[in-house]
């Protein structure tokens, strides 16, 4: 299991993706989750400058996506 920060979560899109930036590009279907290693849900797009790219979330089924915002969420590389 490896455990990388991915960013804080800066707000949730229109069409419900979880937004974030980050310093390093991850891969897309990548699973994301929160301190307690709850699984949020899956890298969907990564777009915006390469040095320091924005990441869009694609939420699991049961996460209430506004009490993220402000939150540092991690990527589970395992």
């Amino acid at each position: 299991m490896n455990l990388r920060r991915l960013g804080k979560v800066l707000h949730v899109s229109k069409t419900g993706s979880i937004i974030l930036r980050t310093q390093k590009i991850p891969g897309i279907g990548t699973s994301v989750v929160d301190k307690s290693l709850d699984r949020i849900g899956t890298v969907s797009d990564v777009f915006g400058p390469v040095t320091h790219p924005y990441v869009a979330v694609s939420p699991a089924n049961n996460v209430d996506t506004d009490r993220l915002v402000n939150r540092v969420l991690y990527l589970y590389e395992g």
